[in-house]
């Protein structure tokens, strides 16, 4: 089964990132639990550029619900690029989506996509809690 990526989504953030010797498994090539890391990765960097912290004691963002898509293997030595998107936008949440290319593929292949749901929540409580309107005004600013 594969889960498509909404046509509405917005590209927020780019970074890139080596493929690292041990992101390999005996097969040969990367771990499908490391997808999940490289997409995290990119997500805490956007998350920390447009200020949107992390506060255990606090409130702060934790995720819902995550899933891959792996369409092309990936191997070591490579440089990937990957580019972070925002969709829907709710009370207490938002998702997240993520495509996952090698940087110097002339033909920008997709290798893997995939996606998050991103539900703001107070630790203490451990419950959700409506977005901040500080973080609704950074996600807005991203579109």
């Amino acid at each position: 089964m594969r889960i498509e990526l909404p046509a509405e989504r917005t590209l927020v953030y780019e970074t890139t990132m080596p493929i690292r010797w041990g992101d390999m498994d005996a097969m040969g090539h990367v771990n499908n639990t490391v997808y999940f890391r490289y997409m995290e990765s990119a997500r805490i960097e956007w998350f920390e550029r447009f200020g949107c912290p992390v506060d255990p004691q606090g409130e702060g963002p934790v995720i819902g619900n995550a899933f891959c898509n792996f369409l092309r293997q990936l191997e070591y030595p490579g440089v990937l690029r990957v580019r972070t998107y925002v969709g829907a936008v709710g009370n207490s949440s938002f998702d997240t989506y993520h495509e996952i290319l090698l940087d110097d593929d002339a033909e920008a292949r997709v290798r893997a996509n995939g996606g998050a749901t991103v539900v703001w929540v107070n630790f203490p409580e451990q419950r959700a809690v409506p977005l901040p309107e500080r973080i609704r005004q950074a996600l807005r600013r991203s579109f």
